[in-house]
């Protein structure tokens, strides 16, 4: 499996004196800096708004602060060496790029789009010369190891850099609830693609104005030829300004068995250590649930005697509409023991015997994934044996 390799020496060490004089002010203007960005690179390249990035996520700036920070964090890492290492953060963005296609041919205009709106926001007089010269080479160091990464993966997954997506034809839709649905899917053409429990997929939909939009789903069986995945609508917020989810509800409404959808091939760092024989904690919010689904799927498909310990956090009973799948998964296991509550975003880890030697999976919301996060540390668990997937687009939140 490709792995990131960060080369922290790889700024020199004027750059690097000067990456840190000037971070704090980069930091403090983010907010600033990426809608100006985004402007300029939509504006130059629409293409990308409709094929590439979220538009919802675009509209409640969620993403907006996302890329930009993450440039940031990773120039921090580069400069300070208590800062946190970025190789779970640049696994999780890598793997993100994987799954919807990205090569090295964007990278470029990303680059001169940000540094455009830096040099806008924070004046020529501030980041120009050899300020700006440093944060590119943070940039092309960045890059570097994305590039290097996302290659690597495409060439395990036997396809040419960017050529991830697939037809398949639905073969299954089950109705949970009213607001979520799982689908199964198998290739058209080819082989149907296995992957390790706790990937994801991309699902490639037109919509109505003719935009390409995608959105990441988790796997939640153990494969057999068929990759299952389930939506959830998201309904949104109107009088907050958060609108529906355009992807998930045309999936809902429409996607039946015998049509057609266009997914990627799996991807995402999220994945169970099979080859392990640790105790195993699955701790979930709401749809964050489907991950593990997936894992625990493949643990009884093993007959596994791993000690497993399901723990999930949902708004009330009624929406926690799989649920079945997951109790009736850990009841399979040998040593297998599942927790509920039922309180929004809500779960005391004080009430939980944690084994110290387990490996944690966590998928969520942001604020669950921090108050996970900082119960476990809480309660002595190595952070090394933490590892989360979110799908939201603010990893940087969640990494300090």
């Amino acid at each position: 499996m490709t792995e990131i390799a960060v080369e922290k020496t790889a700024l020199s060490p004027e750059h690097a004196e000067l990456i840190r004089q000037t971070l704090p002010v980069v930091g403090a203007n983010i907010g600033d800096i990426t809608p100006n960005f985004y402007r300029r690179m939509f504006g130059a390249h629409p293409e990308l708004l409709a094929d590439t990035f979220n538009r919802g996520n675009q509209k409640i700036g969620a993403q907006q602060k996302a890329l930009a920070a993450s440039v940031a964090t990773f120039a921090a890492t580069l400069v300070d060496p208590e800062a946190p290492d970025p190789v779970d953060l640049l696994a999780r963005i890598g793997h993100k790029h994987v799954s919807v296609g990205i090569v090295e041919e964007q990278y470029p205009i990303v680059h001169k789009h940000l540094f455009d709106a830096i040099e806008e926001i924070l004046t020529p007089e501030v980041f120009s010369g050899e300020v700006r010269a440093a944060w590119d080479e943070v940039y092309l160091e960045m890059q570097r190891v994305l590039v290097d990464f996302e290659r690597g993966t495409y060439r395990e997954m036997g396809v040419a850099d960017g050529d991830v997506f697939r037809d398949a034809e639905v073969v299954s839709r089950t109705d949970h609830g009213d607001r979520v649905v799982r689908f199964g899917v198998r290739l058209v053409e080819g082989e149907t693609p296995g992957f390790r429990p706790g990937q994801y997929i991309s699902v490639r939909q037109t919509m109505p104005d003719g935009a390409r939009q995608l959105r990441q789903y988790s796997l939640t069986n153990a494969g057999g030829g068929v990759l299952e995945f389930a939506v959830r609508r998201e309904d949104g917020a109107p009088a907050e300004g958060i609108p529906a989810g355009e992807v998930s509800t045309q999936l809902w409404r429409e996607l039946q068995v015998g049509d057609v959808v266009e997914i990627s091939l799996p991807a995402g760092d999220l994945v169970l250590d099979t080859a392990a024989d640790t105790p195993v904690v699955l701790i979930s919010a709401g749809i964050g649930v489907t991950p593990m689904l997936g894992m625990l799927d493949h643990l009884v498909a093993v007959d596994s005697d791993r000690r497993v310990l399901a723990l999930h956090a949902d708004r009330s009973e009624d929406a926690d509409v799989l649920r079945s799948g997951r109790v009736g998964a850990v009841e399979a296991l040998a040593h297998g023991e599942s927790r509920t509550w039922y309180e929004p975003d809500l779960m005391d880890l004080s009430e939980v015997d944690l084994p110290e030697d387990a490996d944690y999976y966590l998928c969520g919301s942001n604020p669950f994934l921090q108050a996970i996060r900082a119960q476990l540390t809480e309660a002595g668990i190595d952070k090394s044996r933490v590892h989360f997937e979110l799908f939201s687009p603010n990893d940087w939140l969640v990494d300090g």
